[in-house]
């Protein structure tokens, strides 16, 4: 987003040449470099509001540069349309006051083999090129003790794929913080995904996809890692 900001603003700041092709060729090799997000020290400094702001400033720029008709009843609400997406959806998973509740509960019931949940609907954002990334996630835990409601399964997926992401570093995210919150090493994910910037742009190939797998604790055990492999594959029926 910074770097992003940059290029397209017309004020004074500039990138480097080489720089810039540099940046260029890691997103074209898809590179990775923390499997942190990002994030500079003064990142939450502006509010909601005053980011909104700004990007549609931004926006609009961006847009006159096109040669678009900004006066045009279509196009006239788009830079602050794009910019409250950007804060409050699609990029919302940046702040951490948005990190959900996780509540867990005592395993009382003695579970004690692997819980799958599968098919997770999942939305994000490819850092390189800002377009999207649109697949399922699939997450397996084995209780040491605590379980956690279903659901929020699903809303750590959806918070920290409401980011710039990079599929592998999604991957990563997800099974950390179920560590965390469950208080066990023996946390699963599988990601399989669309991206568009893959599809829609480049070698335009619309029918593959990117499969990415997190195993932590007793999933790096091959035959625990393919028993959750295949209950992914179960077909469900209602």
């Amino acid at each position: 987003m910074y770097i992003f900001a940059i290029r397209f603003s017309h004020s004074s700041m500039k990138i480097d040449s080489t720089l810039e092709d540099h940046f260029e060729e890691m997103g074209n090799n898809h590179v990775s470099t923390s499997g942190e997000t990002p994030l500079r020290n003064d990142a939450f400094v502006l509010n909601d509001e005053d980011k909104i702001e700004r990007i549609k400033e931004s926006v609009r720029d961006i847009l006159l540069t096109l040669g678009l008709d900004l006066e045009d009843d279509s196009l006239k609400g788009t830079p602050n349309r794009v910019a409250k997406m950007f804060v409050n959806e699609i990029f919302g998973g940046l702040h951490p006051d948005r990190k959900p509740k996780s509540s867990t509960f005592k395993n009382k019931y003695k579970y004690g083999e692997m819980l799958v949940e599968k098919n997770i609907t999942l939305y994000s954002t490819c850092e390189h090129h800002l377009l999207p990334i649109v697949g399922r996630a699939h997450i397996a835990y084995i209780s040491s003790g605590t379980v956690v409601g279903l659901s929020k399964m699903n809303r750590i997926v959806d918070y920290y794929a409401k980011r710039p992401q990079v599929q592998e570093r999604l991957n990563i995210q997800i099974v950390r913080e179920l560590q965390k919150v469950m208080n066990t090493e023996d946390v699963a994910c599988v990601i399989d995904a669309k991206h568009l910037c893959v599809n829609s742009r480049g070698i335009r190939d619309i029918e593959s996809s990117t499969v990415t797998a997190e195993y932590g604790g007793k999933f790096k055990d091959e035959a625990v890692r393919r028993e959750f492999l295949d209950y992914i594959n179960l077909e469900t029926k209602f």
